[in-house]
């Protein structure tokens, strides 16, 4: 596999296809390369003349080398390598490869089996294709943003890359792999188009669906009305705005809450049996018949007055005891950990797993996956 690509979505794409088993050659620029050898590099790093954390975590695995592209010798090369390889992934604004002559049509006439997967901002075609953009602008056209807002309507601007990581990476790595398996079945190669915006916007769903209950909504209204142009004059869907919906904050046993230590607690009770034990853990029986499945409204009066009661008890007392009393239940609710806790925890700590490992021995598909977490593979 060939990664000719910079920064995140592409880097990420092509290390969980190395942690799959691909080989994957990192091909950079002459000179500085990759701009992440010293974005966020450490002072530390710095001073020793290495790639920073970042550019060491996503390339992780890979060989690398250089190719000047601009100079024939260097585009030479490339083709040469892309002749024998199964996978060219590049992060390229649309045209630029085609540009310098070593474009998909150029590639496949030498390698019909290749995939090549051209990652960007808004597509290969289209009105936004020769536009520049990063993460928040993909999140923003996407509809994205929208729903990352406080209940004043503050939009926030996230730490987790979402049109990068899930438009971007993941849908590069199922593209490619379904690409890889039609070649494998005789197939020929195909050209993946994968537009950063396009992806997440296809992911926004539980939005898609309150538009589509908005809709179907305003046009039986209009159509009552017999002025369907009223269904073209409708503000935002009133369930995607913070605090209104099912999974935004407009249900008690779906929230976060500040405990008396200033952390937060994410209570995930959204199934009545979880809602109910969450009650009998607080004393608070009588709460358990205060649920959105038993007809409280999302969003309305008595959700709100739960949802403060909730936050006034879970006030009352520091995480760590909220987390030793319901942890342990079947009640899903959880601690809001920082990066570094996360990163301490247990669920991440490969020797929770060593003695299951022993026991599952015999079953030699059992091992932990690219993404860390445990996976059983089918050898049907």
């Amino acid at each position: 596999m060939l990664d000719l690509t910079r920064l995140l979505p592409g880097p990420v794409a092509a290390l969980r296809l190395a942690e799959l088993g691909a080989d994957v050659l990192k091909i950079e620029a002459p000179g500085a390369g990759d701009p992440t050898r010293t974005m966020m590099q450490s002072s530390s790093d710095r001073v020793a003349g290495r790639p920073g954390a970042f550019y060491r975590l996503v390339n992780r695995g890979k060989r690398e080398t250089r190719l000047d592209l601009k100079s024939e010798a260097g585009r030479n090369v490339l083709r040469a390598l892309a002749s024998e390889a199964d996978v060219l992934i590049e992060s390229f604004r649309p045209g630029v490869m085609d540009r310098l002559g070593v474009g998909y049509a150029t590639l496949r006439a030498a390698n019909p089996r290749l995939v090549y997967c051209a990652i960007s901002g808004y597509g290969a075609r289209g009105p936004f294709a020769d536009r520049a953009g990063h993460d928040l602008n993909y999140i923003g056209y996407a509809g994205v943003l929208d729903q990352l807002q406080s209940r004043d309507g503050t939009p926030i601007v996230p730490n987790f890359q979402i049109a990068d990581l899930l438009g971007g990476a993941l849908s590069a790595v199922t593209q490619i792999l379904a690409a890889l398996w039609q070649v494998s079945r005789g197939g020929e190669g195909r050209f993946v188009d994968v537009s950063m915006t396009h992806a997440t916007h296809a992911h926004n769903v539980v939005a898609q669906v309150a538009l589509a209950n908005e809709n179907a909504a305003a046009n039986i209204a209009a159509s009552a009305a017999g002025n369907m142009a009223a269904s073209a004059a409708r503000q935002a869907p009133e369930e995607t705005r913070a605090g209104s919906g099912l999974l935004n904050g407009g249900v008690p046993c779906y929230n976060l809450y500040r405990t008396l230590d200033g952390r937060w607690l994410a209570v995930g009770a959204l199934e009545l049996k979880f809602w109910e034990s969450l009650c009998m853990a607080l004393d608070r029986p009588e709460w358990a018949t205060r649920h959105w499945s038993l007809g409280q409204a999302i969003g309305g009066p008595d959700a709100a007055s739960l949802t403060q009661e909730l936050a006034d008890v879970f006030g009352s007392r520091a995480l760590d005891e909220w987390v030793a009393l319901l942890e342990p239940l079947d009640c899903c609710v959880s601690p809001v950990l920082t990066a570094a806790e996360a990163a301490r925890h247990v669920l991440f700590d490969p020797r929770a797993y060593e003695t299951q490992e022993a026991d599952q021995a015999h079953e030699p598909n059992h091992e932990l996956d690219a993404f860390g977490q445990r996976n059983k593979e089918s050898e049907g």
